[in-house]
């Protein structure tokens, strides 16, 4: 979708971006606060959580919060919010008719929450419901369990549900307190942005809000894994896994452009060198990989859902084919049949406002950067062989990385695979 993009700071210490996007007959507004649950005692883990289902509430105006969500949601609009270790997102998509109405709602809802002690309790009752729900999610759990044996900030939702009673409504309103401030909040507003500029930059400019800080992300300090992780839950048939690597540093750019090419080769499509093999020897139905970065480290990982019986097949696959990127051993069409996927799946990847936007939320509500959305096929282009070997190399240089395994999950199995996928990081 053809759109322009332009940096915004405000004088109450507040940024974001403008998207505009000619003729769109949406507006999708995200507003960003870093009040995640790293800022909270562990014990309190859940107020963040908390926090973001009573704000959308009872406000200033609207005693009750089915009155707020009612005069939002009267012409369709949609509005939700998330929370997550890092951060608080509110978001909203409505009729471009009706974009200054719903925007103002949403800055109302975020400016002057009332906090009801029957909404804290309502809405306790229904976290606890989303957590139970989750708790079902075995990917979820794992990568909650795995994440905590790496030392990074994670837990579980069963433990989180256990954690959730020592939060009370002061702990939530203390929380609102510390992190939604001007200095703290970074917004994309994306739509026919056009002559509404000046308007929508004074909305957010009289937000009332205190001033701030923007509060710096966590030194997580990545450790290895000494065994491999084993959840057994004799309720699920199959084995659900991910292997982990982590390299002691973030990635350039050329780095995540060629990591990303690498998915596309090793099991994005059913004709990757994994999941295209493993599907051709029946052992596997679905295996995803992907990567991620934080402050202080860079992640790849695969996962999967496999039967006991064919794990150690599809874990030699793996290794196989991981081996074959350590010793420079990729076709050069296979590099440029793994370009034009990316670059397909890049045009396919814009095409409402709401992707649009999602392009550049990630990484500016991560560190600030704008991401040059044009520049991407380029850049695809210029992956090259050299680059995708000496990136897979890296990601396993550091010897960081390890194992998970839930469900029918037997410990001589367990470390069967783990000592499989060992050779990796030598």
């Amino acid at each position: 979708m053809k759109h322009s993009v332009e940096e915004i700071i405000l004088q109450n210490g507040a940024r974001g971006l403008l998207v505009h996007v000619p003729d769109a007959m949406v507006l999708d507004v995200y507003l960003n606060f870093r009040a995640g649950e790293y800022l909270v005692e562990r014990d309190k883990w859940e107020a963040p959580h908390l926090m973001e289902h009573v704000l959308l509430g009872a406000n200033d105006t609207y005693p009750r919060a089915r009155d707020f969500q009612a005069e939002v949601e009267k012409n369709g609009a949609y509005s939700n919010a998330s929370t997550d270790v890092y951060d608080i997102i509110y978001e909203t998509e409505c009729a471009d008719f009706e974009w200054e109405r719903v925007f103002k709602l949403l800055i109302l809802s975020i400016e002057h929450p009332l906090f009801l002690q029957e909404e804290f309790d309502a809405e306790f009752g229904n976290v606890r419901e989303e957590l139970s729900a989750r708790a079902n999610n075995h990917y979820r759990q794992l990568g909650a369990d795995t994440r905590k044996a790496y030392g990074l900030v994670a837990e579980t939702d069963r433990k989180r549900l256990e954690l959730m009673q020592n939060v009370t409504l002061e702990d939530v309103r203390e929380h609102y307190r510390r992190t939604h401030t001007t200095d703290n909040m970074r917004f994309v507003v994306a739509g026919n942005i056009g002559k509404r500029k000046n308007t929508i930059i004074q909305m957010l400019e009289r937000i009332e809000l205190p001033r701030g800080e923007r509060f710096a992300m966590p030194d997580e300090i990545v450790k290895p894994l000494t065994k491999p992780i084993c959840i057994p839950n004799n309720t699920v048939d199959t084995i659900y896994f991910y292997i982990d690597t982590f390299m002691n540093r973030r990635l350039e750019e050329r780095e995540v452009d060629a990591l990303g090419l690498i998915n596309a080769i090793l099991t994005e499509t059913l004709y990757s060198k994994i999941l295209g093999t493993a599907r051709e020897r029946g052992l596997v139905y679905g295996m995803n990989s992907g990567y991620q970065q934080i402050k202080l480290s860079s992640n790849l990982w695969f996962g999967s859902q496999v039967s006991g019986t064919n794990a150690q097949a599809l874990f030699d696959i793996v290794t196989e084919q991981l081996g074959n990127l350590f010793r420079g051993e990729l076709a050069e069409a296979d590099i440029a049949a793994a370009q034009a996927y990316a670059i397909g799946r890049y045009q396919r990847s814009a095409q409402t406002v709401a992707s649009t936007a999602n392009g550049y939320t990630g990484r500016y509500f991560f560190d600030d950067y704008i991401d040059d959305y044009y520049k991407i096929p380029e850049r695809i282009k210029a992956v090259t062989k050299q680059s995708i070997v000496e990136v897979t190399r890296a990601m396993f240089a550091d010897g960081i990385g390890g194992l998970g395994l839930y469900g029918k999950c037997d410990p001589e199995l367990a470390v069967q695979l783990n000592e499989q996928i060992g050779g990796l990081w030598k």
